[in-house]
């Protein structure tokens, strides 16, 4: 496919009362000063004492293989996020956690978005999800078997990683590299790496209780956590952590227009609202995690691992009773879809006068009723119509096991194999199957299948410090291989969701309405492998010098090899102030679910049934209209920072260019005319002879990211106690450099530069005294874009549903005691102001009260209490 350059412009209340606490006892866990994470060499061995571990900078190896650093000196813009500062944020998710204490990381809810509502999808510098690498224990973390669909422009076709799945309580710290990091870890490190570091502890335990719910009244959230740690042996450790939660859902909707006029023409049943849009409904969240680690007298072994398990339900668009297609009216409203069970012929009912008004419920009831015995139509059994519940049990889990020691003159060697799963199996509630008519499933439920995405990896790293006589500290060399084997697989649905029903000729659809099932021509697992090889080196050339670079080449099954390198350096001017930067080429490689993934969706269009494909890019259709084999995204980073480090005070300012070229997403939809399909039938593709119109994923567009990040913080005894302030801005520009048109559309192309804030902050301050502490922060996020509904056009007189949101500011407030007997105690509100975005202006088209995708979300403020208790 050749691409067509297409010049780009530049775009541009009280609390509430009651709140409810549910304080119930969870079981076990103590806590610690915070440890240096080994990064690739997993944990460290032997038991890790509260009482004996006296670390006093935090710091990580994350885009290093030498000695660890702390923010101030490390040679790439790290933030480090202790494991207590980052449990105790008001939320409960761990993506919802991130957002507020990384102001260059964005996630939103996502009310009605397929898949994108039960895995959400995160964005670290304006890049998609699967371009930032995940890592727990400095080992790689598998990705999540879906396939974000539908995510807003910005994250459609992406496969990341679930990283919800972590229980907030099991972290020692976070750390979030913000750099271009391929060529040390290996695909999807383009935007970043995030490492999630579990505690090490051998004895002590924690039980804690969260509730809190929004000033609406809805989104009860209960929240159990426990940890314990136990000692295994006088040379090891087993730390366990558990958590459960549920959340209720939310409701921000006004009446659709459509809606409002059923309940004036008299249509029964119709709800009020009849949409919902909200935050989706959690049950039995549960989250395990243990990481144990046993230190040998020549080797250590190191076990860490997860389950975890959700059912997540979130909204669906009504279905009108009255112009519905394929239920209840195939021309418009105007007449009503009625099917003979005996293939005979049966009335016309208008459900229109000539002037295109709906008539009353009354008259078009009576004549439902007088219709013959064999004559059916879904308004009489759904006369107010219906609004599907789209939903999905997801089970997720891994294992890391390793050892690791030192050969001879100090050859540090780590080997270590992992295994990760992930599956969704997707439901659907409150629809139905048009066309077997009244032959419905019990509860108007339907299981439309699922995906599954597995991954194998083992890994060999071997690194050793030399002295030379050409350097001032040592050389660090390291080097290492990798192989790793994906699957993806795509379940087949059940009989009803897939169902080619009696009345299917009549123009009923087929298959549940809103999702129909995978059938078993999509069906099948996608696999493939690949291996890896790097090379590093670092060293400090002079007092003032630091040099680093790294080269790695991985050679995938499909598509074959690529080699990335990074060049890292840092020079000290004085004690306080450095400055830092770095280039290096990255990739991202296609997903065995993007390159292989099939999925059909079934209508009745023009009189006749067709299907609606997104199809594997080698399939001979999708070639037709261009599609090629998928090739990996290559990036090209550049980063410049300065660091100041006086004292108490701390600050860095990190500047970005990231270029990514050959971006895989979903193309645009293709109709296919009475030529095309003549053309494939004859060329030996005869299911050509159903399809409508065929879409899928593909090379096809180039970007420019820059930005800077802002981080600073001052330490001082203000106020009696100590007292943190802290800032951290970020201002992010994505730029589309080329695309083609007709594969990429106008309105993917502004979604994509606009739909996140160019700016986006927090100011904070945090007061500890004695058993008291108090923290306020204040948060700030710059204007958007919103394609409502994505209607995929850009301008109003074209048919679309531009929003531009206003900049906002929201404050977040807590304060709590923690007792010298363990016991700890806190409340606090996030969103204090209960700030909301502006209304909605096309609220009544589909009943969504606000911009359903505003940064900063849309449910108001939320306020919270917090128990527990420690030993």
């Amino acid at each position: 496919m050749t691409k067509k350059t297409a010049p780009r412009a530049s775009a541009r209340n009280p609390l509430s009362a009651g709140i409810r606490l549910a304080i119930m006892a969870a079981a076990l866990s103590a806590s610690g000063l915070a440890i240096a994470q080994e990064g690739q060499d997993g944990p460290p061995s032997g038991p890790q004492s509260s009482e004996s571990t006296t670390t006093l900078d935090t710091v990580s190896v994350l885009g290093t293989r030498s000695k660890p650093r702390t923010e101030a000196t490390s040679a790439v813009p790290i933030d480090i996020l202790g494991g207590e500062e980052f449990h105790n944020q008001p939320s409960v998710d761990v993506l919802d956690k991130l957002r507020v204490l990384v102001p260059s990381f964005n996630v939103s809810t996502i009310p009605i978005d397929d898949a994108a509502s039960l895995v959400r999808p995160a964005n670290l510098r304006g890049l998609p999800p699967d371009n930032t690498l995940v890592l727990v224990n400095g080992k790689r973390r598998h990705r999540a078997a879906v396939i974000t669909f539908l995510g807003h422009g910005l994250s459609d076709g992406s496969q990341g990683p679930d990283i919800s799945v972590f229980p907030s309580l099991a972290l020692e710290q976070v750390e979030v590299l913000r750099d271009g990091a391929a060529a040390q870890y290996g695909s999807d490190a383009i935007a970043g790496v995030i490492n999630f570091g579990l505690k090490r502890l051998d004895h002590g335990g924690t039980v804690e209780a969260f509730a809190g719910e929004y000033y609406e009244g809805d989104g009860f959230t209960q929240q159990y956590s426990a940890q314990v740690g136990l000692p295994l042996s006088e040379r090891g450790f087993a730390t366990l952590t558990a958590e459960w939660r549920s959340a209720d859902p939310t409701s921000r909707s006004v009446q659709r227009d459509d809606a409002a006029a059923a309940i004036a023409a008299g249509y029964p049943d119709v709800p009020d609202p009849a949409q919902i849009w909200g935050s989706p409904e959690v049950n039995e969240d549960f989250k395990f995690v243990a990481n144990m680690g046993f230190s040998g007298d020549t080797v250590d072994t190191y076990l860490f691992g997860n389950y975890a398990q959700r059912d997540v339900t979130g909204g669906f668009y009504y279905r009108d009773p009255t112009t519905r297609g394929g239920v209840y009216s195939n021309d418009g409203g105007q007449t009503l879809l009625v099917g003979s069970l005996s293939g005979g012929t049966c009335p016309t009912i208008a459900l229109r006068d000539a002037n295109g008004n709906l008539l009353p419920y009354a008259g078009v009831g009576a004549a439902v009723d007088a219709l013959p015995e064999d004559c059916f139509t879904f308004l009489s059994q759904l006369p107010g119509g219906f609004t599907p519940r789209f939903g999905g049990e997801l089970e997720d889990s891994s294992v890391v096991a390793g050892i690791k020691g030192v050969w001879g003159e100090g050859w540090h060697w780590d080997l270590s194999g992992s295994y990760g799963r992930n599956e969704i199996d997707f439901y659907l509630l409150n629809t139905v199957n048009a066309s077997t008519g009244p032959d419905q499933p019990a509860g108007l439920r339907f299981s439309p299948g699922g995906n599954v995405q597995t991954e194998t990896n083992f890994n060999f790293d071997l690194s050793r410090d030399f002295d030379t006589g050409f350097t001032s500290g040592p050389l660090t060399l390291a080097t290492g291989v990798e192989w790793r084997e994906e699957e993806f697989q795509i379940k087949g649905g059940d009989g009803p969701s897939t169902a080619i029903g009696p009345l299917t000729e009549q123009g009923f659809s087929i298959g549940s309405n809103g999702f129909p099932g995978f059938n078993q021509s999509t069906v099948g697992t996608f696999a493939r492998d690949n291996w890896a090889v790097y090379f590093d080196a670092e060293a400090r050339f002079t007092d003032q010098l630091l040099l680093a670079a790294a080269v790695r080449h991985e050679d995938f099954s499909d598509f074959g090899g690529t080699t990335n390198w990074k060049l890292t350096g840092r020079f000290d001017f004085t004690d306080t102030f450095a400055a830092r930067g770095a280039v290096s080429t990255g990739f991202r490689a296609p997903t065995p679910g993007q390159a292989n993934v099939s999925q059909v969706t079934t209508a009745f269009i023009d009189g006749e049934l067709r299907d609606t494909a997104t199809l594997p890019p080698t399939n001979p259709i999708a070639a037709f209209y261009g599609a090629e084999p998928l090739t990996p995204e290559d990036s090209q980073n550049a980063s410049l920072g300065l660091v100041w480090n006086d004292g108490p005070w701390l600050v860095t300012a990190d500047w970005y260019h990231i270029q990514v070229e050959d971006r895989i997403a979903r193309s645009t939809d293709f109709t296919l005319t009475d030529e095309d399909r003549a053309a494939l039938v004859a060329g030996g593709n005869p299911e050509a002879a159903s399809l409508s119109r065929v879409g899928f994923f593909v090379n096809d567009f180039d970007t420019t990211t820059s930005g800077v990040d802002l981080v600073g913080s001052y330490t001082s005894s203000h106020f009696g106690g100590d007292t943190t302030y802290s800032m951290a801005a970020n201002w992010n520009r994505t730029e589309v450099d080329d695309f083609t048109p007709g594969i990429i559309t106008e309105a993917r192309i502004k979604k994509i530069e606009e739909s996140l804030p160019r700016t986006k902050g927090y100011l904070g301050i945090d007061h500890r005294r004695e058993a008291f502490h108090a923290n306020l922060r204040v948060n700030y996020y710059g204007s958007f874009y919103e394609d409502h509904l994505d209607s995929d056009v850009v301008t109003v007189e074209d048919g679309g549903l531009p929003i531009y949101g206003d900049s906002a500011v929201t404050v977040d407030a807590e304060i709590g005691w923690r007792f010298a007997s363990g016991l700890y105690f806190s409340a606090g509100a996030q969103n204090l102001f209960d700030h909301v975005p502006d209304d909605n202006p096309w609220a009544g088209i589909a009943g969504a009260q606000y911009p359903v995708h505003a940064p900063y979300g849309f449910n108001g403020g939320f306020y919270y209490a917090r128990v527990g208790y420690t030993f």
